[in-house]
């Protein structure tokens, strides 16, 4: 059984990942298991950072890892919060979902309706060891519009007030296994699949 670091102490992140990362003969384990802390996040662009999560991973667990970097880019805050989307609210409010989504909110507060255009970006980067001169990177964009009030309670992050035009109704609304046939990190994984099945 071949072994894989995932690259984050992220629950809702693990969860998405095991649900839809359903390799052959290959165990997908946290690096928390491992007693691996989360990378610094220096980059200034979601490639970045999830290399550097990737190569931190490989080189503390020596096991080959997989790492994503994932942000909301809102139009009207000329793609805020980006690469700053689970720090959004501050460096006291990393980690908490609702500072982040509050903070969105009184930034969105007077942006009309057609204005709020949005899209979740995602970026995968698998390493098979941490000098790994050609990682596999995969990446999944998903569109959308930021609503007023939040709605809904599954998912995780902006998810609530992340709204589907094709579903009628927000990420938070949607049967788990619909947001990951249709999500950012969804389209990225599949790719990652098919790039897999075609390694040597």
């Amino acid at each position: 059984m071949a072994r894989i670091v995932l690259a984050s102490s992220n629950r809702g992140k693990l969860k998405e990942f095991k649900s839809i990362l359903k390799l052959p003969d290959t165990d997908l384990i946290a690096q928390s298991e491992f007693g691996v802390v989360d990378a610094e996040e220096t980059g200034c662009t979601f490639v970045e950072n999830a290399l550097i999560k990737a190569r931190h991973a490989t080189s503390e667990t020596e096991l080959p890892s997989i790492a994503d970097d994932s942000g909301l880019e809102v139009d009207a805050l000329h793609g805020k919060p980006g690469v700053f989307s689970a720090r959004f609210a501050g460096v006291e409010g990393r980690g908490s979902d609702a500072a982040n989504n509050l903070k969105l909110l009184a930034a969105m507060e007077k942006v009309p309706e057609t204005k709020r255009t949005a899209r979740f970006y995602c970026v995968i980067v698998f390493l098979r060891h941490k000098n790994d001169p050609t990682p596999i990177i995969c990446t999944g964009v998903w569109e959308g519009f930021i609503l007023s009030r939040e709605a809904g309670v599954n998912g995780f992050g902006y998810d609530p007030l992340f709204y589907v035009p094709s579903q009628k109704c927000t990420s938070a609304e949607l049967d788990p296994k619909i947001k990951n046939s249709l999500s950012h990190r969804g389209q990225a994984l599949n790719k990652f699949i098919k790039c897999w099945n075609n390694l040597p």
